[in-house]
């Protein structure tokens, strides 16, 4: 088999088992090329080091389905949490999933799945996930820290061996899954070459249910509202055109603040003027009385307001300029916020809160894609 370029290396690439491998004009400045040009990828040894490693990845996913990546170029847009409740929500409808955390250096995915200070428990079979819920399974390295504090202090290479074995050595059950939903930390470095070029050596064209071909099924692209964000989601959909991997579509997160009214706060500053956290008063209790008395029907209303300052189209234009399909708006909502650090399903808990049809469309579009 013919071996595919490293998704790091330049445009033209001959691959690394080509007999001009780091020889070509195209090899001039590739991170690979002094590799490339020993042999490194070509010999009897390496070769057949590759077909076995191949070969694990193909077994290892073979009964999984979907695999969905989670991205952003930028960090704190909430990928995370989009992760964690499109996998709660797809489990609480019956589908068997798997959340993978590949924030190796942060893992949140434990916390907000509310599996925090567990652990993995190896068998013949391989690493066991931690199951949030019957369908829902989880793996992060946060299970295999003795202290949940540590910090992990890898280079790429050490990374890249986790990555793997997550995906060689987790055991999904004797039933497979539905949709493996994979978070992934900002940028596009190690992590997200190497998560890309295992699922097109597990999960070849021929075989695999994705949308475009081999490889992952697709990824949700997750972005805030303002140009700061965008400008670094859209290196990450300029990631996905170059390394193939199809853009199931992109959420807005974070698109305004959405509440009851009667779930506010309210303050009152000095009758100077002055706003300083040492002069507001919480005079929320004395509002409701009021607003209840003489103006009950603005109690049951929704309030928004945006937090970010969008910029030109916004991401649904950034959608169109990539041709991508645009999944919605996701507005911050406290009980989002809540559901998260309580670790539970945002859309069962709080099923009557303002996100939760946002994000069950946006679950609705994922099922429509890839059923």
């Amino acid at each position: 088999m013919a071996e595919a370029p490293p998704s790091n290396a330049n445009e033209g690439c001959v691959g690394p088992t080509s007999s001009s491998a780091g020889k070509a004009s195209a090899c001039a400045g590739c991170p690979n090329q002094s590799a490339c040009s020993s042999g490194a990828f070509s010999s009897p040894a390496a070769l057949e080091a590759k077909e076995k490693e191949r070969s694990e990845l193909q077994n290892a996913l073979s009964n999984v389905s979907h695999v969905v990546l989670v991205l952003s170029g930028k960090g704190g847009v909430g990928k995370s949490t989009v992760s964690t409740q499109i996998a709660q929500a797809l489990s609480s409808r019956g589908y068997s999933v798997g959340l993978l955390d590949l924030d190796i250096c942060g893992p949140s995915v434990p916390r907000m799945t509310g599996v925090l200070s567990r652990t993995v428990h190896q068998s013949q079979s391989g690493w066991e996930p931690v199951y949030a819920n019957p369908n829902l399974g989880v793996m992060s390295i946060s299970f295999l820290l003795e202290e949940s504090d540590a910090a992990v202090v890898w280079r790429g290479p050490r990374k890249n061996g986790l990555i793997k074995q997550f995906l060689v050595e987790t055991d999904w059950g004797v039933g497979g899954l539905d949709y493996l939903i994979v978070d992934t930390p900002p940028g596009t470095s190690d992590e997200h070459i190497s998560i890309v070029q295992y699922l097109n050596d597990a999960r070849p064209m021929s075989t695999s249910n994705n949308v475009g071909g081999g490889g992952a099924s697709g990824a949700i692209v997750v972005t805030t509202p303002e140009e700061v964000s965008m400008a670094d989601v859209r290196k990450e959909l300029n990631f996905c055109t170059k390394t193939k991997v199809p853009v199931l579509g992109v959420v807005e997160n974070m698109s305004g603040l959405q509440m009851r009214l009667s779930d506010m706060k309210f303050l009152k500053g000095d009758d100077d003027g002055s706003n300083n956290d040492n002069s507001q008063q919480d005079c929320t209790q004395q509002v409701m009385s009021m607003l209840k008395e003489k103006c009950p029907e603005v109690l049951s209303m929704m309030v928004t307001t945006d937090i970010f300052p969008s910029s030109g189209l916004g991401p649904r234009g950034m959608a169109t300029q990539y041709n991508v399909p645009y999944l919605g708006k996701l507005p911050l909502d406290p009980n989002l916020l809540k559901a998260c650090e309580e670790g539970v399903s945002f859309v069962e808990k709080y099923s009557s809160s303002c996100a939760v049809k946002p994000l069950n469309d946006i679950v609705d579009k994922l099922i429509l894609a890839l059923p």
